[in-house]
């Protein structure tokens, strides 16, 4: 044993890293195609496998379910940083009852559906679980790439559902496999209490983790700034472990904990959300590549037309039928449920839920497997390739100004204190044209620089602000409302 090493670690490194360089290189083949970037990262774990070319035996279901599961708390805590608490509250009660009730009509529908194909109902019922939720990454790597900006409401309702819709399906599936393996069938009185006992836990937990955690973080002045982000990580990883022992939802837990930290104030905020984002992208990779090499072509082959024609019905009817439904109380314009509906798109959470049945021995839980990794391949090259020709359609896109093309970070050792913002200069804003020693900057404000058709310009006082024009303004952060009259909200909003 001793004698294999470093050698065997050699060999896992090397493989490692070749498939990380293959997976990020190919991200600039997906923006092209308008894919979904992780479907190339699952992809290329297939091409690795043991029937690809890779030759790369790989069947550990345990192992693949506890590296997605930190993968997915990873990405689910840095979606959540990224999510202002107040703008959430604006579609909370439709992102809610999407992540919900949608979930589990769409799990209906499925297993409807999965039944007329010959499944029996307790198979066809978990497969509609499993396959109930969206993905957030996939669904917002697809609008990145493509440089697709929605409207406002549209944008943040499936960004919260997104996030909010996971602990549902993990939920239904973990109910459903439980009751198959057990011989008997959860009635829906128990899974209704199970999900409002889960749910109101997580949401809690991850509440109360993130207060306490945002308390010590801004008392206690730690030695160097990277350890700031690995602080925030054990947040995480105590708010997801915490709400999952007390019996609740870790997901949402993870969620909540990581929407509330990044609601507020935090000492050293660019240089944590820069180390969550490289995490969440990490995790992403690590979680397809690895489900990839689980996959067994040859028998892909075997549920083909059951696997092609599901997805078809649960990306072109099941889910833009319930979102459309489900939104309608809160009169939504129809192009915008329909475009909910339609961008939908199915990541890694269901190909994770599905080793839950494979680990708990369910018969048939192989084939489970394949259908569903079908569904998740097919699901995101209908929809997903069409993303933004149907914002187009739909007329969903956002009229805002596109964003400036230089991003410009500050990092600040004090939590309080000076800011540095960005605003847009329309031509309709009163300081449109005037010079900046004309403007009645609140005291202590400046505009440190200005960008203007991608070039960045050092000001004076004699320099002319014009339509069109990114300013970026330095000022103490309680005079924000004072530079908002005059510049408007700033480009984070």
């Amino acid at each position: 044993m001793i004698g294999a090493e470093p050698i065997a670690t050699a060999v896992v490194l090397t493989a490692f890293g070749g498939l990380l360089a293959a997976s990020v290189g190919l991200s600039r083949v997906s923006a092209r195609l308008g894919l979904p970037v992780a479907l190339l990262f699952l992809l290329v774990g297939v091409v690795a496998g043991s029937e690809g070319l890779g030759h790369i035996g790989f069947e550990d279901y345990g192992f693949a379910f506890r590296v997605g599961t930190t993968a997915l708390v990873l990405i689910l805590f840095d979606g959540g940083l990224n999510t202002p608490a107040a703008s959430a509250r604006q579609v909370l009660a439709p992102a809610t009852v999407l992540a919900t009730v949608g979930v589990v009509a769409t799990a209906g529908l499925v297993a409807v559906a999965a039944h007329l194909f010959g499944l029996s109902w307790a198979m066809a019922m978990l497969l509609g679980a499993i396959v109930s939720s969206t993905d957030a990454a996939a669904v917002f790597s697809v609008l990145t790439a493509s440089g697709t900006r929605l409207r406002r409401r549209v944008g943040l309702t499936l960004e919260l559902e997104s996030g909010l819709n996971d602990p549902m399906a993990v939920i239904l599936t973990t109910a459903i496999t439980a009751g198959i393996a057990g011989g008997a069938a959860p009635s829906a009185l128990a899974v209704t209490l199970d999900v409002v006992r889960e749910l109101a836990i997580g949401a809690v937990t991850g509440y109360v983790i993130a207060r306490v955690g945002r308390l010590l973080i801004m008392r206690v002045h730690l030695p160097a700034a990277g350890l700031y982000p690995a602080f925030t990580l054990a947040v995480a990883c105590l708010s997801f472990g915490l709400a999952t022992l007390l019996h609740g939802s870790g997901f949402l837990a993870v969620y909540v904990t990581g929407m509330t930290l990044g609601s507020g104030v935090l000492p050293h905020a660019v240089g944590i959300r820069r180390v969550h984002d490289a995490l969440g992208w990490l995790s992403q990779v690590l979680m397809f590549l690895l489900l990839g090499l689980l996959v067994f072509p040859s028998r892909l082959l075997q549920v083909a037309t059951v696997g092609l024609t599901l997805a078809l019905f649960l990306a072109v009817v099941a889910r833009p039928v319930i979102a459309m439904l489900c939104l309608a109380p809160f009169r939504y314009r129809w192009r915008d449920s329909a475009y909910v509906g339609w961008v939908g798109l199915r990541g890694a959470v269901p190909i994770v839920l599905a080793t839950i049945p494979v680990m708990a021995d369910v018969p048939g839980a192989h084939v489970l497997f394949d259908i569903v990794f079908f569904i998740v391949v097919v699901g995101a090259l209908v929809p997903g390739a069409t993303v933004p020709w149907m914002a187009r359609l739909l007329r969903v896109e956002s009229d805002a100004p596109p964003p400036p093309a230089t991003m410009i970070e500050v990092d600040a050792r004090a939590p309080r204190g000076d800011e540095l913002r960005a605003y847009f200069v329309s031509d309709q804003l009163a300081v449109a044209g005037a010079t900046l020693a004309e403007i009645p900057f609140p005291e202590g404000a400046a505009v440190s620089m200005l960008e203007r058709g991608g070039a960045l310009i050092a000001p004076s006082g004699a320099t002319r602000i014009e339509p069109g024009d990114y300013v970026y303004v330095i000022a103490p952060v309680e005079h924000r409302p004072l530079v908002e009259l005059l510049f408007g909200r700033s480009e984070e909003h």
